[in-house]
Formats: structure tokens, sequence, C-alpha cells
């Protein structure tokens, strides 16, 4: 039996021809999220970790919680949703799970 592939929608083929464009233009490795996406997961807290976490190598998700002077449970659970929409992910040594940015840019589609 042969296997149906999702349907792409407008929306995400639109906001794949923009990661292509940034990326001739010169911005390599961008994630593009949709409005929705934005409104709902980029918090003011979760940016700051996105932007620590660009600026630095923390080598755990405890010594992230200790850089942003937050507490680790409170960070994991912005971690954990940045992950589902896969704008992080961890490489894990041992027991530590080190935070790191899937790309290295992330922009909110167009408006129009």
């Amino acid at each position: 039996m042969a296997e149906t592939k999702p349907q792409i929608t407008d929306q995400q083929r639109l906001r794949q021809q923009m990661a292509r464009a940034l990326t001739k233009g010169g911005m390599d490795d961008v994630h593009v999220v949709s409005h929705d996406t934005a409104d709902a997961v980029l918090t003011d807290r979760r940016r700051e970790i996105i932007n620590t976490l660009k600026e630095s190598s923390p080598e755990s998700v405890r010594a992230l919680a200790r850089q942003l002077g937050r507490d680790k449970a409170a960070v994991s659970r912005d971690l954990r949703e940045l992950a589902e929409h896969n704008i992080i992910t961890y490489e894990e040594d041992g027991r530590a799970k080190r935070p790191i940015l899937t790309q290295d840019h992330v922009v909110i589609e167009p408006i129009v």
C-alpha cells in the first residue's frame, strides 16, 4: 500500500519559499515560524532563552537556568515548548542535556 504524503498548506509553502529566499540572500540556516506560533510560543522569557543560546553555549539546562537567573523547572518547560516547535533541540552528554538552536535565525512569516 502506497503511503500518502501530508498535504502542504499555502501558508507552509509560503514559509518554505521565504526561507529559501532568505537563504539565497545570504541568511543561511533560517527557521520561519507562523504568526500563530510566534504569538503562542515566543514569549519574552523564551526570546531571552533564544538570545542567550545564540550568544553563549550553556553546557546544560541547569547552566542555562543559572545564567538566566531562573528556576530550572521553568526553563525546562520553556525549552520543551521551543523544542515542540523545532526552535531548539538537545545534545545529550551522559545525564546532561545541552539545549541548542536548530537554526541560526528564527523569523516570523510576513503579514501579507
